[in-house]
Parts: C-alpha cells; sequence; structure tokens
C-alpha cells in the first residue's frame, strides 16, 4: 500500500498489493474434488453442503470441483451462491457490522451506498455499469432474504408464506432492471425499501446494507467494502501490530479453529501452542461449530486480560492453556540467519510486505553483511504480499538500474512505472524461494528478479494475483477496497491467474513449515536453493 495520500471528496486512497485473504479449509468428512467420478457427482456433493448451510465448505468444495471440471456452468453457479451466502453469513458474524452499520437509518446507509457506486465508478480497473451494481445488491438480498443468519437477526418468526412472495416481487419487478446513474440505483433500492417494509416490516438498514455489500458481488475477489472491525484488523496487519495472543487461525467445522501460523514470541507460542493445533473452546464456550469471525470475537479483548483455551493437538490428549492479550508486533522477517558459514550462504525469510519491512531488510542485510554474507536465499514461499511500496523499496536494494514494476489502471494516478537506483545496490547472489501461496508483492519480486536476470528462483508455480488494491476510507469507519491496476514485470509480463513458473520446480515443498523456523534437512526447496548456490554456472547481473 503506497502511504502516500490521494485526497478526493470521499476519502483518503492508499494503495496495496495484496491478496490473499482467509484461506478456507475443507472438513475431514467433506469429500475432494479429486475423488469424483463425474461432473453429477460433483454437483450433487456441493448441493448437499448448501442444503447443510455448509458455505465456506461450500465454497472451498466448488473451486476444487472447477479445477476438475472446468467451465462447468452448474458448478460455476453453485460456486457463486456459496461465495455469497457465506458473505453474508460473515457480515453477521461481524460485531461492528451488527453494532453500527445494520440499525443505520435510510439517509444514513444511502449515504454510504453514494460513497461505494462513485469509487467502484470512478475507481475500479475495469468500467463496471451501474445495472449491474445495483442488480448484484438485489442479488445478494434475495439470498439474504433465505439465509438464516440474516433472518434471525432482522425477521425473527417471518411467516414464510410472505418471505417466499416478497423474493418472487423481488425477482419480478426489480432482478436486472435497468437504472441510470446514482440517482436511479437510489431511487429503485427506496423503492425495494418500501417493498420490504410493507411486506414483511424489514427496517431500511439491512435492506440498504445488502446494496453497499452485495454491488461489490460484481467485480473481483479483492474488492469489497470493509465493516469498521474489518477496517482496523486491516490497517493493524499493515503496521505490523494488533492486541491478541498471535495466531492466525481458521475454522474447521466440527473440530475447531485451526492454527495456520503461531507468531514468534507471541502469548500463544510462549503458552506452548503450535501450527496444526486446534482450540475447541474459548473461555468455556464450543467453537468447533463456530465461524471464523464468531471465534475471533470471544478470542479478542483488552490488553492485559486472559483467555482460557482448550486445545486439541493430533496424537494427543486435549489441553488447557490460559494466554494474556498483549500487544502483538509482527515482524515480515521472522529469521535471519547465516545457514552455511563457510560458504557465506545467508537466508532471510519474509512473511509480508508491511510498514516496517523496509527498515527490517535493511537490518537484516547489515547484520548478515557483518557475519561474511556472498549469497542469499529469499525466502518468500507462503508470503500474501503487503505494500506496494514495501516491495518497490526492497527490490532497489537487489537492481542498480531499469525497471522494476509499472501499474496500469483506469484512474491516472494508477498509471505508474517504478526505477531502480544504482546506491546502496548490494551485488549479493540470490536464490529466490516461491510456492503456490506466493502472491501479489512477492509476485512482484519474483517477476523482477525473473526479468532482470538477477538470481535463480526455486520452487513452485506463484499464486497468480497480479493486481494492486486501493483502500477508500468511507463514511461512518468503513472503507472500500477496489482493485484499481494490474501490475506488470520489467519485460511486460503480467501472470494474473497463471502464476510465474520458477526457473528450478521442486514438486513437493516441506510438509510441515514453521514460522521463524529453518529446517534445511527437512525442505527441500532450502536442499535446491543450496544446490544451486554450489554450482559454478549460476549467474547474476
Amino acid at each position: 500500500m503506497d502511504l502516500t495520500t490521494v485526497t478526493d471528496r470521499f476519502s483518503n486512497v492508499f494503495k496495496l498489493g495484496v491478496g490473499l485473504g482467509l484461506w478456507l479449509s475443507l472438513s475431514a468428512s467433506v469429500i475432494c474434488a479429486e475423488e469424483l467420478a463425474d461432473v453429477q457427482a460433483a454437483v450433487s456433493s456441493g448441493s448437499q453442503l448448501e442444503e447443510e448451510r455448509s458455505w465456506k465448505e461450500a465454497v472451498d468444495f466448488y473451486k476444487r470441483a472447477l479445477k476438475q471440471f472446468p467451465e462447468t456452468d452448474s458448478l460455476s453457479r453453485g460456486l457463486r451462491r456459496s461465495q455469497f451466502q457465506f458473505s453474508i453469513a460473515r457480515r453477521y458474524s461481524d460485531d461492528t457490522f451488527l453494532r453500527t452499520l445494520k440499525p443505520m437509518s435510510k439517509d444514513a446507509a444511502m449515504a454510504l451506498y453514494d460513497d461505494v457506486l462513485t469509487n467502484v465508478q470512478n475507481y475500479y480497473v475495469d468500467p463496471i455499469n451501474t445495472t449491474s451494481l445495483v442488480a448484484h445488491g438485489t442479488e445478494s438480498l434475495w439470498l439474504a432474504l433465505g439465509n438464516p443468519r440474516f433472518l434471525e437477526e432482522n425477521l425473527f418468526g417471518a411467516s414464510q408464506e410472505r418471505l417466499q412472495r416478497l423474493r418472487r416481487d423481488l425477482y419480478e419487478r426489480f432482478w436486472n432492471k435497468n437504472v441510470n446513474g446514482v440517482a436511479g440505483a437510489r431511487q429503485l433500492v427506496s423503492e425495494v425499501c418500501d417493498l420490504c417494509r410493507q411486506s414483511v416490516g424489514l427496517e431500511a438498514g439491512p435492506i440498504v446494507m445488502e446494496y453497499v455489500f452485495g454491488a461489490c458481488n460484481c467485480l473481483d475477489d479483492y474488492s469489497n467494502v470493509l465493516s469498521p472491525g474489518k477496517k482496523q484488523d486491516l490497517f493493524g496487519n499493515i503496521k505490523g501490530e494488533f492486541v491478541g495472543i498471535g495466531i492466525v487461525m481458521e475454522a474447521d467445522t466440527g473440530k475447531g479453529m485451526s492454527l495456520s501460523q503461531v507468531l514468534p514470541e507471541s502469548p500463544a507460542a510462549e503458552a506452548g501452542l503450535r501450527r496444526g493445533d486446534h482450540i475447541t473452546a474459548v473461555d468455556g464456550k464450543d467453537c468447533r461449530m463456530m465461524s471464523t469471525e464468531e471465534a475471533a470475537g470471544l478470542l479478542a479483548g483488552r490488553s492485559g486480560s486472559r483467555v482460557a483455551l482448550e486445545v486439541s493437538r493430533k496424537d494427543t490428549s486435549t489441553f488447557n492453556v490460559n494466554c494474556t492479550r498483549r500487544e502483538v508486533k509482527v515482524k515480515s522477517i521472522p529469521v535471519y540467519k547465516m545457514i552455511d558459514a563457510a560458504q557465506g550462504i545467508a537466508y532471510i525469510q519474509m512473511t509480508g510486505f508491511q510498514q516496517s519491512t523496509v527498515a527490517e531488510m535493511d537490518q537484516a542485510l547489515n547484520d548478515l553483511n557483518r557475519q561474511g554474507m556472498r549469497s542469499l536465499i529469499w525466502d518468500l514461499r507462503e508470503n500474501p504480499g503487503g505494500l506496494l511500496t514495501a516491495a518497490i523499496e526492497v527490490l532497489d536494494r537487489f537492481l542498480e538500474e531499469g525497471v522494476i514494476v509499472s501499474t496500469r489502471g483506469r484512474a491516472g494516478d494508477q498509471n505508474m512505472t517504478y526505477t531502480a537506483h544504482k546506491p546502496g545496490t548490494w551485488n549479493t547472489r540470490i536464490v529466490l524461494l516461491i510456492d503456490e501461496n506466493s502472491a501479489s508483492a512477492s509476485e512482484i519480486v519474483a517477476g523482477a528478479i525473473h526479468d532482470h536476470k538477477r538470481g535463480v528462483i526455486v520452487g513452485r508455480t506463484s499464486f497468480g494475483k497480479w493486481s494492486v488494491q486501493s483502500i477508500f476510507d468511507a463514511r461512518y469507519s468503513t472503507a472500500i477496497r477496489l482493485t484499481t491496476a494490474k501490475f506488470y514485470s520489467p519485460n511486460g509480463h503480467t501472470w494474473g491467474k497463471i502464476g510465474l513458473q520458477p526457473d528450478v520446480v521442486v514438486q513437493n515443498g516441506p510438509e510441515t513449515r514453521l514460522l521463524g523456523e529453518v529446517d534445511v534437512e527437512n525442505d527441500p526447496d532450502l536442499r535446491e536453493a543450496l544446490r544451486q548456490l554450489e554450482n559454478r554456472e549460476f549467474t547474476k547481473r
């Protein structure tokens, strides 16, 4: 994210090349797409998950199935339905949405809707007409009227007959109805509010919010409206600090909260938690069937407060730990070290691109240089990206001249070319490690290393997110995250939805890889990187 402020009449704008949201994981009971015999079996399994309201599992299942059976309309429609329903369920598990956005008056909610429409039409990377934005809001409301979480919060005990009639009226009167500009959008949404109030007594706030959030359903996967809580989380990630226990988790239905990362030197690490553990209860409340957002709400609290966790670990019985919440500083470089002092081979593990990344990289390079660094293994595996400027500034440490990256979008300030500067350049030999989860800003680095022939890239094909998001501050402490540009490597390549292939492919990475740890013996990627550096034909420019 570019922390240079660009001001328009709505907002401060920040740029980022960040991309991966929470990974969705299948529970053990879900059939993997690779096991399916045909398309009909895939559709049947997906439909079963939808009937069970297992939206998270359905989304992940349909994505896997579409890899096996691409361009299958029934699977694509199932994915679309499940994604929208999952979004609704997540909103209604977000305390800041429930407290500040859902209860809004019609006028206040409409003002926020104006912000969304205007910013999308002015800044989104591709032109989007108002009719499409409104139509996706209508579809989101139609789906919400069949979503148990929405109904429980807004229409508890409502007549099913009236709800079905309302959904039928929405479809017949407003489905894909042509609208002209923001004024036309406001008029249609106002008519929908009147219909819903007259039919089932539904207040305007929840209705307009489906149009506010649903508008982004016609954009790419990286564009959305952020509630006050989600906005705060995002900026905490950018700054690399938050109050909590220091874990990255995702709901694993029936098992609890699966820990995908435990941050070094965090309360969770000090309590002995490990990657792969499952939190099954928080302060005595069973969370095995909760969503990620619901469990996150239980884990949130003031610095200095304590939280009791029940944890299950593979091959061991359940155990209990207590953690004291405190400010956790997230390092983008959790470890750097010499891994072969005799050969001068250094290693840097970088897990993100945030505000502190450049300073961390400078410190690491200077420390390693004092220890005799002659070659560097730069590890960007599982690095989802982050700030565009951080990636550019870090790359400038290794390139003497030429283009680092360029961006292209509809708005004039999105068309930029960033170039390298010779002063301060490190001429160290580089092996770059990437994998299928290296995305966005990580791919900027990989693209520049590749095109400048600055080093050898080892691992697996990157994620394929070659786009830039900008964050627009909006009313009521919300924000709008939009894809505003695509980025291109120095030679003009963009590998969106494809990913950049490494120079040396390692089919399988390490089985387990802990944040902040280096295990050469059990890491095939690292072993290959060392082999490349031992090769006398290794070249750099």
